[in-house]
This record gives C-alpha cells, sequence and structure tokens, in this order.
C-alpha cells in the first residue's frame, strides 16, 4: 500500500508541477483582469476536469490489473513491474530522440481562446481542453495499482486528484503574486525523461518487493 502511495504521489507532483499545467491560468487571470480568487476558482475547475479524464481511463486500466492478477500471481510479480520499466525506457528514449526540437515556451505564447469576453466561455473551453488531455503517463500505474485490488485504483485515485488540484493551485497563487521563478525549464522541457525514470524506478522496486 505504502508503495502505490508514494508512487502515485511522486508521479502526481511532477505532473502538476509542468507549467503547461498552471501557467496558461496565470496568463489567462492577468489578461482578463481576474482577482486571485477568481483565478484560483477557474484554476480548480479545470484542475478537476483534467483529473477525472485521467481517473476515468485510469480506472480501466486498473480494473484489467485487478482481472488479470486474480487469475495469474505472474502478473504480479514479473509482469507490472516490467510494464513500468519498458514504458519508463520508452519515455527515456522519447526525450533523447526529441531533445533537439525542444523550444522554450514564452508566457506571450500561451494557448489562449480567442474570445476572452466570456468568463464562461473561457472555463468550459479550458475544461474541455484538459479533460481531452489526461495524464497518460500515470495511467501505468493504475495498472500496477489494480494488481492489489480496488483499494490500489482508490489510493492513486485520490492521491492524484488531491496532489494535482492543490499543487495547481499553490503556483497558480505563487505565480499571480508575480513570482517568476516557478517557470521550470528543465522540468517542461524534460517531463518523459523525469517521468521514464520515475517509473523504471517504481518498477524495480515493485520486482524486489514482489520477490
Amino acid at each position: 500500500m505504502w508503495q502505490i502511495f508514494i508512487g502515485s504521489l511522486v508521479l502526481s507532483l511532477i505532473h502538476a508541477a509542468i507549467p503547461n499545467h498552471w501557467l496558461p491560468m496565470i496568463a489567462i487571470g492577468k489578461t482578463e483582469k481576474w482577482t486571485l480568487k477568481e483565478t484560483l476558482t477557474a484554476t480548480i475547475i479545470t484542475g478537476v476536469s483534467h483529473t477525472i479524464s485521467t481517473i476515468l481511463i485510469g480506472i480501466i486500466v486498473g480494473l484489467i490489473g485487478i482481472k488479470l492478477s486474480s487469475s495469474y500471481n505472474l502478473v504480479i510479480d514479473y509482469v507490472a513491474p516490467s510494464i513500468l520499466i519498458a514504458i519508463g525506457t520508452l519515455y527515456i528514449i522519447s526525450d533523447i530522440k526529441n531533445r533537439e526540437h525542444h523550444h522554450h515556451t514564452k508566457l506571450e505564447n500561451t494557448n489562449i481562446p480567442s474570445f476572452t469576453k466570456s468568463k464562461i466561455g473561457i472555463l468550459v473551453s479550458l475544461s474541455v481542453a484538459m479533460f481531452l488531455t489526461p495524464c497518460v503517463e500515470i495511467e501505468a500505474y493504475y495498472f500496477q495499482a489494480g494488481t492489489i485490488g480496488w483499494k490500489g485504483i482508490i489510493i492513486v485515485s485520490a492521491v492524484y486528484f488531491s496532489a494535482t488540484v492543490l499543487l495547481m493551485l499553490l503556483f497558480v497563487y505563487v505565480g499571480f503574486k508575480g513570482t517568476q521563478g516557478l517557470r521550470s525549464h528543465t522540468l517542461e522541457h524534460h517531463e518523459k525523461l523525469i517521468t521514464g525514470i520515475v517509473l523504471i524506478g517504481l518498477g524495480i522496486l515493485a520486482f524486489f518487493v514482489n520477490l
């Protein structure tokens, strides 16, 4: 249980810290002259939308893990950890191949809806965009969590939801106050590398724990 909790927490914190999760909210809030309260409220709405789609897909992946683990101990001992390691390796390879194509994202280039006259229109468009872009990286961990049953799925979902929304709020709050140091280019442009390393580490840990 602690392994699932810590693993999901680490992955959730990494992805919530990526600037494209919270930087658009700061940009839009400043542009539309929203108050801090209005900007944080919008962050909650879009954050919840983003996490819901990720959790829905994760539950499906987790159910597959539950179904397989109930019939084959091999899944728990070898297959699930191997999947984490394999996906982590693919992320690292992808980061290496795309390293030369990374470009620094400027605040003024942030995707902001063109119909900025309507606050509701902005929130709807952002919520839909966030809903349609779930964090795929954490879905692999749902499979690992599913091998210990519904408790594992619930743990990952609760941790992911709480950590993502709360950290988004924190970054938006500090960023709205004028702190520019939160724009981590290393984290933004090497998300796949960091995620890959974490997934491989979790896979290795799961393998030795199950032994």
